[in-house]
């Protein structure tokens, strides 16, 4: 290969060197963005914006804490708009910082650990045989008041949906616990198990949230993080000054008041992640893992890196592979749900490839 593969999807330009191509001649499957791009609502705010670029933005966020906070349910000083929820993560590591140790349930995502070492924090690993039920019990265990929790909900790489009802005894057990809910828009509010509502019951509870995957925004970075008023000015007296820029500020105010957007996103997904999990399941040496949210963790018989490769080269197809998920290495893969042409798409040049 011509370079090492990226640590994270969506690395679009190690992609495509690789598949000699342009980059905006892949088919990105790596990153569990929506493949529908922004709202006309969202591009059309961001432009009005442009008059505004040669001033500062409210360092405060007040007009966009107001509109979350509508959205949600929750006083606006509960709430915090950040650089992307990778921002946030940051902060919230920083705040573990006096536990003996956090927990983080793996496979997880990778910019845990990177969060978490930055901070000098201790890391302790629960291993999850993704096959098997999630390890409820053996948590409940290592809760002992002093340690720290990270949890993943809808998980990733799993995209497994954790019951709120599961995670709430966890609450009171940990010094700290985080709920990275970076996918959990893309479940209609009747069927999320957001820990948000919960936020004024556990000052110990920090909820982060992505703008940037539901939305397709992902290079503009946006999301907000959900805890306690006094939590939230800590982090405010941590980190660099306006760190979400006016366009990104005028395109949260957009996609949080733009619900057509939302019930198209909710309306396609379903019939569409079923669709490109039976097909997967119809392909030799594949096996897809249930998913609640925009992508699918699929376990292969053959080794990965061939495969990409080969999707690469003769297709222009983009696949995440799992190398670093230690507990999955190189026999799983992750796929984005796309559009029904292109899942079909995908289909078709994994069974050439297989």
């Amino acid at each position: 290969m011509t370079s090492a593969p990226p640590s994270h999807g969506g690395d679009r330009v190690w992609a495509a060197a690789l598949a000699r191509c342009q980059d905006n001649e892949l088919l990105d499957f790596s990153a569990s963005i929506s493949p529908f791009g922004p709202s006309a609502g969202v591009v059309q705010a961001i432009q009005q914006a442009l008059p505004r670029l040669p001033h500062y933005p409210d360092p405060q966020y007040r007009v966009l804490r107001q509109a979350l906070g509508t959205a949600l349910g929750l006083a606006p000083d509960w709430l915090l708009p950040g650089n992307g929820s990778a921002e946030l993560l940051t902060l919230a590591a920083r705040m573990l910082g006096d536990c003996s140790e956090v927990i983080l349930v793996t496979p997880a995502f990778g910019d845990y650990f990177r969060a978490l070492t930055g901070a000098g924090v201790p890391i302790r690993r629960l291993v999850w045989d993704v096959f098997q039920p999630f390890p409820w019990e053996k948590l409940k265990e290592l809760g002992d008041g002093r340690r720290g929790l990270i949890l993943n909900n809808p998980h990733n790489p799993t995209g497994a949906l954790l019951p709120r009802r599961e995670i709430l005894p966890l609450l009171e057990r940990f010094a700290w616990v985080v709920a990275d809910e970076a996918f959990m828009d893309f479940l209609p509010p009747p069927e999320q198990e957001s820990l948000l509502p919960e936020l004024p019951n556990f000052p110990n509870l920090i909820v982060l949230r992505s703008l940037t995957k539901f939305h397709a925004l992902a290079g503009l970075r946006l999301g907000f993080a959900g805890a306690a008023p006094q939590v939230l000015t800590q982090w405010q007296n941590w980190r660099d000054p306006w760190p979400v820029g006016v366009l990104a500020e005028a395109a949260a105010l957009a996609a949080i008041e733009d619900q057509a957007f939302a019930q198209k996103i909710w309306r396609w997904l379903p019939p569409a992640r079923g669709e490109l999990e039976q097909g997967l399941n119809a392909l030799p040496g594949l096996k897809p893992l249930p998913g609640a949210v925009n992508f699918l963790l699929v376990a292969s018989a053959v080794p990965v890196p061939p495969l990409q490769e080969a999707l690469l080269k003769n297709h222009r197809i983009l696949i995440r592979d799992c190398l670093s998920f230690p507990e999955l290495g190189d026999r799983f893969f992750r796929v984005a749900v796309r559009t029904p042409a292109e899942n079909q798409r995908l289909l078709a040049a994994l069974g050439e490839c297989l």
